[in-house]
């Protein structure tokens, strides 16, 4: 629900903000006080249309920000949504958005204080709050969410997921199906093509890490009379030097320099034997530096094997993959894909069989759908004109057009195929023909106003249990309408509040009574300039609004009957439990 309002430097509202609770609020006050601004600031910050002519005269700016708290139910619809864009932490429970409308400066919309799209605004808006009488913000106006209403009234949401988990299902055996029913000349060319890679990569006979190894091989082969030399000026100066200069040596006389020492000093012993371990060690490597140069061979023959063998990997890679196991890869999947062409055809039996048996559940389960529709669309027909009827529009009509439309590639019934989405073969819109000898006619294009807005109420009235918006905002709800039908409009919005937070902008006192919560607003002039203010009144001080609207001047019978009002609606509240 709606929480907080905050407006600021909006037409002629300097700077407002209200709190609300749960239930039925009511705002009144006289014609041109500014109740709708209100409601058209409502409208901006759910992403209604924006203009700088709503900025207050010698400001740059006009802000709205909305708090609200939305319920569980759409919280589970909101929150995936709002976690995908990032604009909410895990554990909030609260949503603030912002809109800002500047003269010079482009328009701002936010979400949890961070910038989003006009559209991402209005995406969000739409779960939030219902704005009736304004055309704007109307769910039930937008004939793709019928259907949703039709359902969940009748209670047919699981049937209906049942359909569009087949839909699913369906669709992607056709998507499967339409692949391998190419053109035959594609798929003889695909099947060469792929016959080629694989035979190109399996006779190269690649092996993991061998790169590396035929790199190293290179660097050896490509070196190697440099290493014939280098290793034979090493094994010089190990052990082939002139004589007696070598480090073998020269390593041996100091060897046996320190033996003499530590016979005549026993406490070099340790030291000398350390030293004659040296001297066996370079021994050793003498050795093996011999060994390694005996081994060093030049051989052109080998290193051109070698180079050949890399310029085909890299000519491998530079097709199939960034490295030989990208390409062993590439191989292995396109050895699938062409066993895939090549079994094509008994493919293409398996997915037909399932075509048709998933076509044949579809088939069955939609008409089941249907008929369930056709016999709610009768009962939410006679529940909505009957609430018609209360609100003084008895002759009014509603009708729930359910209809199917044939499609080459829908699914079968009786000879002919209709189309169908994952809610099912119908298509379903709410009819209202408000004047006996009219045809019906789609929501969207009745009599605004008034009669719009009781149309709005009686059919919130009955979808009341199944409408996900959480708030609901009514004005212009008493257009055209006396006090009876007044008091019949208040007391249906008193009911709607217990399954919604509603919002009312009225000048009837027989529906103001009804509010859990009661503003006024008013407009003065301060410093030669007109300002709309809004006031959450004391139940003292809505008694006298309540009688000033029932005579103009605030009266002791005036005051009398505001005060029959009130217990009217006490009573009725008291007799509901």
């Amino acid at each position: 629900m709606l929480v907080e309002l905050s407006i600021r430097n909006f037409a002629i509202i300097e700077f407002l903000r209200l709190q609300f609770g749960p239930g039925f609020t009511v705002f009144t006050g006289e014609t041109g006080a500014g109740k709708s601004i209100i409601i058209d600031a409502v409208g901006l910050l759910l992403g209604g249309r924006a203009s700088s002519d709503v900025v207050r005269a010698g400001c740059e700016s006009a802000q709205v920000e909305g708090v609200f708290v939305p319920p569980p139910e759409t919280w589970r619809t909101l929150r995936p949504l709002l976690e995908e864009l990032g604009l909410i932490e895990e554990d909030s429970e609260e949503l603030i958005l912002t809109r800002e409308v500047s003269r010079a400066r482009r328009n701002i919309c936010r979400v949890n204080g961070r910038a989003v799209t006009l559209g991402t605004l209005q995406q969000i808006g739409r779960h939030l709050v219902d704005i009736h009488g304004q055309g704007e913000h109307l769910s039930l106006l937008q004939v793709r969410h019928h259907v949703d209403f039709l359902d969940r009234f009748a209670g047919l949401m699981p049937q209906r997921q049942a359909f569009g988990e087949l839909v699913r299902q369906l669709r992607k055996v056709r998507a499967q199906l339409q692949a391998l029913r190419q053109d035959e000349r594609e798929l003889a060319r695909r099947m060469d093509l792929l016959r080629y890679q694989i035979a190109e990569i399996r006779a190269a006979k690649l092996q993991p890490g061998e790169e590396e190894e035929l790199r190293r091989q290179r660097m050896l082969l490509a070196n190697a009379e440099r290493r014939m030399e280098l290793a034979s000026e090493l094994y010089a100066l190990l052990v082939e030097g002139e004589e007696g200069s070598s480090a073998s040596d020269l390593l041996g006389l100091a060897v046996e320099s320190l033996e003499a020492l530590a016979k005549l000093d026993e406490a070099l012993a340790s030291e000398h034997q350390a030293l004659e371990e040296i001297f066996y060690n370079l021994e050793e490597l003498g050795r093996t530096i011999r060994n390694y140069r005996e081994e060093i061979e030049y051989n052109p023959e080998q290193l051109s094997e070698v180079e050949e063998r890399l310029e085909l990997i890299q000519s491998l890679k530079r097709k199939y993959g960034d490295s030989i196991e990208e390409v062993l890869a590439f191989a292995e999947r396109a050895e699938e894909e062409l066993e895939g062409i090549t079994h094509s055809e008994e493919r293409i039996e398996e997915l037909q069989a399932e075509e048709k048996r998933l076509q044949e559940e579809l088939a069955k389960l939609g008409e089941a759908l249907h008929n369930a529709r056709k016999e709610a669309a009768e009962r939410l027909a006679q529940a909505i004109e009957a609430e018609l009827a209360e609100l003084h529009m008895e002759r009014a009509r509603f009708a729930v057009d359910i209809r199917w439309q044939e499609d080459s590639q829908g699914v079968e019934i009786a000879g002919r195929r209709y189309a169908f989405t994952t809610s099912g073969f119908d298509r379903v819109e709410f009819l209202i023909a408000p004047n006996p000898g009219e045809e019906p006619k789609p929501l969207a294009k009745i009599a605004s106003g008034g009669e719009a807005s009781r149309l709005m109420l009686a059919m919130k009235t009955v979808l009341s249990a199944s409408d996900p918006v959480p708030t609901l905002i009514f004005d212009e709800i008493d257009t055209g309408i006396g006090g009876r039908t007044g008091s019949v409009v208040g007391h249906k919005l008193w009911q709607l509040a217990k399954e919604h937070q509603v919002f009312c902008v009225t000048h009837l006192p027989q529906i103001a009574c009804y509010g859990q919560q009661h503003i006024r607003v008013a407009k003065e002039v301060v410093g030669g300039r007109t300002i709309s203010n809004a006031q959450v009144l004391s139940p003292e001080e809505r008694l006298r609004e309540l009688a000033a609207m029932l005579g103009g001047v605030v009266t002791d019978a005036s005051l009398q009957s505001a005060e029959e009002l009130l217990q009217r609606v006490s009573s009725a509240a008291a007799q509901k439990g």
